[in-house]
Parts: structure tokens; sequence; C-alpha cells
């Protein structure tokens, strides 16, 4: 990774509250020229700090109405099974987000889903995919306080 001075910052604080913005704004608004600016963003993608720039889609207007966690502990476990779990839940659309964690559990899974016989489902088919699983528990939210994608506020 790269050190990243306070002109750094202040254009990856912006670029994530406004990822469309033109250049020549973003150089105003840090009170230098666009080609500084322009060369600092590609220095900044170049090296992996700014991975993308995305939509931010609402989940209800695909009709993901539900969103779920799940814990799931492994009745083994080892490098290779770690490999399979990553390899099999990569390729299910629903899973949002995945980790591997410390504590009672191994790993924590995000998903969105139209309804709840699509939960059943969806919890159905990663079971059967990870015969490894020994034990789920899963969350259902009833409410969404807050969700962020910005780093470093």
């Amino acid at each position: 990774m790269i050190e990243l001075d306070k002109t750094d910052l202040k254009i990856l604080q912006i670029l994530q509250r406004e990822a469309r913005i033109p250049i020549t704004e973003l150089a105003q608004r840090i009170s230098l020229s666009a080609t500084p600016v322009s060369d600092r963003v590609r220095r900044l993608e170049r090296n992996g700090v700014i991975t993308g720039y995305h939509a931010r889609v609402a989940p209800q207007a695909l009709g993901l109405r539900i969103l779920v966690f799940v814990e799931l502990r492994l009745a083994q476990k080892s490098s290779e099974i770690f490999d399979s779990v990553k390899r099999e839940l990569a390729h299910v659309p629903e899973v949002l987000e995945c980790h591997l964690v410390a504590g009672e559990f191994d790993y924590l899974i995000k998903a969105r889903i139209p309804d709840m016989r699509d939960y059943r489902d969806l919890l159905g088919r990663i079971l059967l995919k990870l015969p490894m699983a020994m034990e789920s528990r899963s969350y259902v939210v009833m409410e969404e306080i807050k969700e962020s994608h910005i780093l470093g506020q």
C-alpha cells in the first residue's frame, strides 16, 4: 500500500460520496489544478486504493426485500475446507458478503432475498454445497438502521 497524504485523503473522501464528480470540480474542491488531481486519482486506482466505482441500487427496487445474516459453523477446519467454502459461496448470487471470523462460529454471511421461501431455499443450497457445515443461525433484519460504504469518515 502507498502512503496517503492529506490531499489523497480529501480526494478519497469526496469520491466515496460522489464517484461521478468531474475531475475539474474535484480539483476545484481541493484547490489544485485538474492535471495533478487526475494523476493522483490514477495513482490511487493503479495502487489498489480505489478498487472501483459502483452504482448503489435500492434492493427493494429489485424485489429483494429481506436482508439476512447467517452464522455458519463448520464441523472440521483446515485450509482445504476454508478454500472449498470460499469457492462455493463465491458463486451464490444472493450472498453479498461472506467473512471468515474468529469466535463461536466460522463464517458470517450477508444475503438479500425476495421473501422467506427464498431464504429457506438459499439456506438449503448453502448447506448442501458445504457438507462440512455443522450448524447455522440466522438473523432476519427487521429494520436497517445504517449502512455505509464510506471509509475513514
